[in-house]
């Protein structure tokens, strides 16, 4: 954990404590590390909100000129079959989710099975490594940059 965090409070070092071992463990692709880490990261209420504004800062940076449907094609199938091999489980709607969702156009209530947080702490973490991979920078900067966001949301409203 870096020392831009500690002046979070607890339950926002949590979740960032656990997305960094989720994300590093899905960078590793080590499954035992990466279940014990999802398990704490979908424990952390709000986890969920923090890495939704990871993934879209992610996509910002490495689409600065937007995103039109082949994009989120590429990164959905990008993702998913990064992850296939070694994380057979992985879902692509809930990957699709995830990316509607951080770019603001997912409307839970009208999804027929919308992912439950379980479900998102499981996928997050691979579509954040798998985006990170394309920027060549650690987390802790995206995370610090969430963390700010969401405040300054919060406080707006």
């Amino acid at each position: 954990m870096t020392t831009t965090w500690r002046h979070l409070p607890a339950p926002a070092r949590e979740i960032a404590t656990a997305a960094t071992g989720a994300v590093a463990a899905a960078r590793e692709r080590d499954p035992v590390a990466y279940d014990v880490a999802v398990a704490r990261l979908a424990a952390a209420e709000r986890s969920g909100l923090v890495l939704g504004a990871v993934v879209r800062l992610l996509l910002e940076e490495t689409h600065p000129d937007g995103l039109d449907g082949d994009d989120v094609r590429q990164v959905l199938e990008g993702c998913v079959r990064g992850a296939a091999p070694w994380q057979p489980d992985v879902d692509p709607h809930v990957v699709l989710v995830l990316l509607a969702g951080a770019l603001g156009v997912y409307e839970p209530g009208d999804d027929e099975s919308p992912p439950d947080p379980t479900a998102v702490a499981r996928h997050a973490p691979l579509l954040v490594a798998d985006l990170l991979a394309g920027t060549g920078r650690p987390l802790d900067g995206y995370l610090s940059a969430a963390f700010t966001e969401i405040a300054r949301t919060e406080r707006q409203d």
